[in-house]
């Protein structure tokens, strides 16, 4: 945490995450374009940034994309925020809402649809792996369930509370075991709203839109493990994107309690549908 703090302590690295958190898959030169920055001082600053996991890359092409990353700032949430007067923390509590909900409104340029999120676990990658596809993994930091053998092309089951869902487009995209999980989002159908609890409007805007993608990377380093996580496929002014960018940080914080201390912090009988808050 005292990497997180130092890089939040200069102004300048706070605009660079405003101006993330307004546009979100920046690349370098747009980013000294936006801010009237030096090249090189923008380098230097993104790499405290990096190096404190408050931004997150991918490349796209030669293109390196830089994307604000909420997690740490979910960390100093559950650390002081949570145990404290929150009026003494107003500004954390702020930022972590800003980082969370409103950098993932970006206009829909540059990759910025994607929402991007990456953290680091103390496990391996196997048995990440295995907590991304086994059911006596995954229903106890998320509350659901997938059938599937995990090979490309195969197709998956959803399985959360009361509700399932089979569907000839839900499939697996990608898989490469210990590495790298891609597979399509499900479908937004009349008994995933009834079990819920969507308003007819609240369903009728998400099964609107086109189905998601969301992909999972795992990069061992020494005897911890990066996640990213990056959902993608959302048009602009996205519903579904807007909800599961603030669904995501708690399921994947759920996970990596689970893993580095066989809790997760949700209750599964609880868990938001989806990772999504309405």
């Amino acid at each position: 945490m005292d990497e997180v703090f130092k890089a939040l302590a200069d102004p300048s690295r706070r605009r660079l995450l405003d101006s993330l958190n307004a546009d979100n898959g920046q690349t370098l030169r747009e980013l000294c374009t936006g801010l009237a920055m030096s090249r090189q001082a923008v380098s230097k600053h993104l790499a405290v940034l990096e190096a404190a996991n408050l931004v997150s890359t991918r490349r796209r092409g030669r293109e390196k994309l830089h994307y604000v990353n909420a997690e740490p700032i979910n960390a100093i949430a559950d650390r002081w925020i949570n145990h404290y007067d929150r009026g003494r923390v107003h500004l954390l509590a702020g930022l972590k809402s800003a980082l969370e909900g409103t950098s993932m409104t970006a206009d829909n340029s540059a990759g910025a649809s994607e929402f991007v999120y990456t953290t680091y676990i103390k496990t391996t990658p196997e048995r990440l792996w295995r907590a991304l596809t086994e059911p006596e993994f995954t229903r106890l930091y998320w509350g659901a369930t997938f059938e599937s053998d995990w090979r490309a092309g195969s197709s998956m089951v959803w399985l959360q509370r009361g509700w399932s869902r089979r569907d000839p487009e839900q499939v697996v995209l990608i898989s490469e075991p210990y590495r790298r999980l891609s597979y399509t989002w499900h479908t937004f159908d009349d008994a995933f709203g009834k079990e819920f609890g969507f308003s007819t409007a609240q369903l009728a805007a998400f099964a609107a839109e086109p189905r998601s993608t969301v992909t999972f990377e795992v990069e061992p380093e020494g005897d911890i493990v990066k996640l990213t996580v990056v959902h993608g496929g959302f048009p602009h002014d996205s519903t579904v994107r807007n909800s599961i960018s603030q669904g995501w940080p708690s399921i994947l914080a759920s996970l990596k309690t689970l893993l580095e201390t066989g809790n997760p912090l949700l209750d599964p009988a609880a868990a938001d549908p989806v990772a999504v808050r309405r």
